[in-house]
């Protein structure tokens, strides 16, 4: 069985554990263990907290990576924003063996020790390149034929590219393969790459400017003729799920599209049970997905 050192970050376990529940059992129906970081923080947010003061945020990625790495597993996360942070740390510090020396020394006052020694791996490369999507495709038991999905890659996981080297970063496919294999359709809509609004900082010091954000995104998956969005990140399923009972309450407009994980998404697929799930936990109802799904069942 092989194994991953987990990094959760924030928003998953205290906003949407079904995201952490849903990934850790499919991965152990394919043989992966998730072994726990136990201690460890907030990433910290790499779009501003490095902009502020670089060797904070350096010391505080580094020292997350360094009790991941006393498993002796490589590190995985389930967030875009905490694999940038962690990932461009990695690779700065692996590639500076002085600013690499001046953070183990910070490091030193609270016993830790930065190594490089862990590669820093996204839950989507896990399934893609671990998993593979046609083993995904062979191990689906409920047919998503008919329900047409809209993804979202978020920001953090495609840029920089000279560092997160999946291909081209304006025409990614990662997510697209995997929502086919489940038998869904991956349909293109307008302005696919755009950020959610969530990154930046901009969601703390701007609501207005961050919906303005998730609407446009969400008018044109509607628009599309989307039956849910699917993403990858934490974070952007808070803006699309947050965002539109928000949206609801200051703009008056109401989407009721349903927001899914990608795991979310295979496990409707392996035929788990909506609690297992945790889709019933959201803001924004899974049932029209759902019901489209139980009535395609032959």
């Amino acid at each position: 069985m092989k194994e991953y050192a987990t990094f959760l970050g924030c928003i998953i376990p205290n906003r949407y554990p079904g995201i952490e529940a849903t990934s850790t059992s499919i991965l152990k129906y394919f043989d992966i263990e998730l072994l726990p970081i136990n201690g460890a923080s907030c990433c910290p947010a790499p779009g501003v907290f490095s902009c502020f003061h670089l060797e904070s945020w350096l010391a505080i990625a580094a020292r997350n990576i360094a009790i991941g790495e006393e498993t002796g597993q490589d590190i995985v996360t389930m967030c875009n924003g905490c694999y940038g942070s962690l990932a461009e740390a990695n690779h700065l510090l692996n590639g500076n063996k002085e600013l690499k020396d001046k953070i183990n020394e910070i490091l030193s006052k609270v016993g830790c020790e930065f190594k490089g020694n862990s590669k820093i791996k996204h839950m989507i490369e896990v399934f893609s390149e671990d998993i593979g999507v046609k083993k995904i495709q062979e191990s689906m038991k409920n047919t998503l034929d008919g329900i047409k999905v809209c993804t979202h890659y978020g920001c953090h996981f495609l840029k920089p590219s000279e560092i997160k080297k999946h291909g081209s970063s304006e025409r990614p496919r990662f997510l697209d393969d995997i929502v086919r294999a489940t038998g869904a359709e991956s349909i293109d809509y307008k302005d696919k790459t755009m950020c959610c609004g969530f990154g930046g900082g901009v969601r703390a010091k701007d609501i207005d400017v961050t919906l303005d954000f998730t609407r446009e995104k969400l008018k044109n998956i509607i628009l599309a003729g989307g039956d849910c969005i699917v993403d990858q990140c934490a974070s952007c399923h808070l803006e699309f799920d947050r965002g539109q009972a928000e949206i609801k309450k200051i703009y008056g407009e109401e989407f009721r599209l349903p927001v899914l994980y990608f795991t979310q998404l295979i496990g409707l697929g392996l035929g788990m049970e909506q609690k297992k799930l945790g889709l019933e936990f959201q803001n924004i109802p899974a049932q029209s997905l759902l019901d489209k799904i139980n009535g395609g069942r032959k």
